[in-house]
């Protein structure tokens, strides 16, 4: 965490996050493996997994009528205190809770977020905020003033409207919008922007899409439950990360998006794929497996000149055979 050194080349930083956060289960099994590598990652949590089922009244999605998501909410308190357990020990090891909003109103599911204006947005984040607060929350030692950035449901969303909601509560980054391969993070009125990318794979003829679990399915095979191609599946995508990873190394050493949900899609091919890439990216050398904050910091100390200097060069992109 220090300015570069004149002609120094910056750390390759590796972003791993997961939308939702919400599973006990996929929680129990990244937390000692980041340990294990030095790795930092960024859980986007789901405000309504803070309430359990009976309690799903006190959420109304702006537009919508009350206790309705697109998604379920907490379970049981059995389950919300399984749930608030999980994000105390991952705050406590170092890793980072941002939102992931609440309702998960995509496209379809109207008023969905990509019709939001800035005072549906401030009432989104306002019962976000309310529902992992310490009074509500009971043991969650989520201080809020942490929660700096997040992603959007779907990455969807009127980003001339949301970024300045987001400036205004004193937050410092996004990662909901997309890049053409991996690109150095811009300000957009005083938020990071750190872009999702889009990005070639090579096991599906190079076809181009969105660096992330769900659209990696959709791609090889319009995201239809076949655990049975789990290995091949997993292959493909982690073939894609170190790719990816390589070009931008390589390259323009731009921070490297890593997206995901706590998901068993598939028979678990995606996340296999990104346990595997974890475990061996983040012990590379000039490698640093960090949060969304981390990075945000780790920005703020540099020379602007020398930022500008390195987002000028190309975009990190997988290459195809000629």
């Amino acid at each position: 965490m220090r300015k570069l050194n004149p002609g120094e080349k910056p750390p390759q930083f590796v972003l791993f996050s997961f939308d939702g956060a919400g599973s006990h289960e996929h929680w129990q099994r990244f937390l000692p493996l980041a340990r294990s590598v030095n790795a930092h990652f960024s859980g986007f949590l789901s405000g309504i997994y803070m309430l359990t089922d009976a309690e799903k009244t006190a959420y109304t999605g702006p537009g919508h009528k009350p206790g309705r998501a697109s998604i379920g909410f907490g379970g049981t308190a059995d389950d919300v205190r399984l749930l608030i357990g999980d994000l105390n020990t991952a705050l406590d090891q170092g890793h980072e809770v941002g939102t992931h909003y609440n309702g998960h109103f995509c496209q379809g599911a109207e008023p969905s977020v990509g019709r939001w204006d800035a005072a549906q947005w401030n009432d989104e984040l306002d019962q976000f905020f309310a529902f992992v607060d310490k009074g509500r929350a009971q043991g969650l030692r989520l201080d809020p003033k942490t929660v700096k950035g997040g992603r959007t449901p779907c990455l969807e969303g009127r980003f001339d409207v949301l970024m300045p909601v987001l400036a205004a509560r004193g937050m410092t980054y996004d990662s909901s919008q997309v890049s053409d391969g991996l690109a150095w993070p811009t300000t957009q009125g005083g938020v990071w922007e750190f872009a999702m990318p889009s990005v070639r794979v090579p096991g599906v003829r190079y076809k181009k899409t969105i660096m992330m679990d769900y659209n990696f399915w959709y791609l090889l095979n319009k995201a239809k439950d076949e655990p049975a191609r789990a290995p091949e599946f997993t292959g493909v995508v982690l073939d894609t990360y170190e790719r990816a990873y390589q070009a931008a190394f390589d390259g323009n050493r731009a921070p490297m998006v890593v997206g995901n949900h706590f998901n068993n899609w598939s028979g678990g091919a995606f996340l296999a794929a990104t346990e595997k890439f974890m475990g061996s990216v983040c012990a590379k050398p000039e490698t640093v497996c960090a949060s969304y904050s981390e990075v945000v910091e780790w920005l703020s100390l540099q020379d602007p000149a020398v930022l500008d200097a390195w987002r000028k060069l190309p975009n990190a992109q997988i290459p195809q055979p000629s």
